[in-house]
């Protein structure tokens, strides 16, 4: 990382690059600070007293089944599959009827399994917001809030949606299947940005551009552009997102607790299918991180609006997988600064041409909210990425250039 002198000393740096250093430093701070007091940061609004999935885990911990003690929630994926593998139907029921909100956010446990206990413990959150709305110890605002989160559980427990994780701690997290995720050939994940919670996981107005549009999107372009190929998306909306573009979405922090459990869901995935990270806004640099530590399986990881990936080239990402990045002409985000000083912002522009990505066309997107519209030539290069059909892609610039040499990134420090 550059130093910078003490006032009167000899500088180290060349005056120019001293000056351009510093007026970008200016540059990212005026952003930052215009956007934080024009309305662009929040404070989370839910703050129960009490972590009802602390409490799960707690109990888990100390419980046992046919006289053995369970296994620690934090055992790798494959001891877990095997102890589920290990008991009795009506014992991993019983199991998820027990300890839902531990079950359902298993990596290891039964796909199926975790959808019933996920429905089991939004279901039992529901009943607690329910009685939260007859509070008088909340405000109107409270309660309302209550409301919302009340109704939007109702909605993630009916019988037809695949939760296959959910935390209602806070303003809550929660991820969604779409398709059969155990027989899917290529899975994609939906790794979405700032402003990500259990009350925006879904939207009426302009549903794609909330996560569960995002998802329903997707597949529904990935079964057009490949009938023959069985794929899943999932909706991640599985981390501490930021709120609001302000300090919280200028550095990493979420971004790496956010890579440590994208690592762990991808490694947990059923089966031996293919996988395509597709990350939007903050969900790139959540991507950027988890990409040094990533399975093999994934294939691609395909960013949209991003203010960066926490790297400065493409190699220095130190995965196999192939890197896609487009942004839209109107998108807002080309005016944060793409650096990286002292812990603030992202580095450099994934689209620009020394970042060393394959640019993807993305007409159509309209935005930073648009690139899961159906119709979009950025949705339908989503869709050939992950259904495996790289070569079918539109790159950004004329003549094709970003579907060269389509094997694993040409990257000595690839992993």
């Amino acid at each position: 990382m550059t130093s910078f002198p003490e006032l009167g000393s000899p500088s180290p740096l060349p005056w120019t690059t001293a000056t351009t250093v510093w007026r970008a430093l200016l540059a990212l701070a005026v952003v930052f600070v215009m956007l934080a007091t024009t309305g662009w940061t929040a404070v989370r609004s839910h703050k129960p007293a009490a972590d009802p999935r602390a409490a799960a885990l707690s109990a888990w911990l100390h419980g046992s089944i046919g006289g053995h003690p369970l296994p620690s929630p934090q055992s790798a994926p494959d001891v877990l599959a095997r102890f589920f593998g290990s008991l009795g139907g009506h014992e991993r029921e019983r199991l998820a009827e027990r300890y839902p909100l531990v079950v359902g956010n298993l990596n290891g446990a039964p796909v199926e399994l975790r959808y019933r206990a996920n429905r089991i413990a939004l279901e039992a959150a529901r009943t607690v917001e329910e009685h939260r709305t007859h509070s008088n110890g909340l405000t109107p605002a409270g309660r309302d809030d209550a409301a919302r989160r009340m109704h939007r559980f109702d909605s993630l427990a009916e019988d037809d949606r695949q939760i296959l994780a959910f935390d209602p701690n806070g303003d809550g997290r929660v991820a969604e299947v779409f398709g059969d995720l155990d027989r899917a050939e290529r899975v994609s994940v939906i790794v979405p940005g700032v402003d990500t919670n259990v009350l925006t996981f879904e939207k009426s107005q302009r549903s794609y551009s909330a996560p569960v549009g995002m998802a329903q999107s997707l597949y529904a372009a990935e079964q057009a552009a490949s009938p023959d190929t069985r794929t899943a998306v999932i909706a991640w909306a599985d981390y501490t997102s930021p709120v609001g573009v302000g300090v919280e979405a200028a550095t990493g922090k979420l971004a790496t607790e956010g890579a440590l459990r994208l690592r762990a869901l991808v490694r947990a995935l059923p089966g031996s299918s293919q996988v395509s990270l597709v990350c939007h806004s903050y969900g790139s640099v959540v991507c950027g991180v988890a990409a040094r530590d990533l399975s093999p399986r994934v294939t691609d990881v395909a960013v949209a609006g991003s203010p960066g990936m926490r790297a400065e080239h493409a190699s220095d990402l130190r995965t196999s997988a192939r890197i896609w990045a487009m942004r839209d002409e109107d998108d807002w985000i080309q005016g944060v600064p793409h650096m990286e000083v002292g812990g603030l912002g992202h580095g450099a522009d994934p689209v620009s041409e020394g970042f060393g990505a394959r640019v993807l066309s993305a007409a159509g997107a309209r935005g930073h909210a648009g690139y899961f519209a159906p119709g979009t030539t950025s949705l339908a290069n989503f869709a050939d990425i992950g259904v495996g059909r790289p070569a079918s892609v539109r790159c950004a610039a004329a003549g094709g250039t970003c579907t060269g040499n389509l094997g694993p990134m040409a990257n000595s420090s690839a992993v």
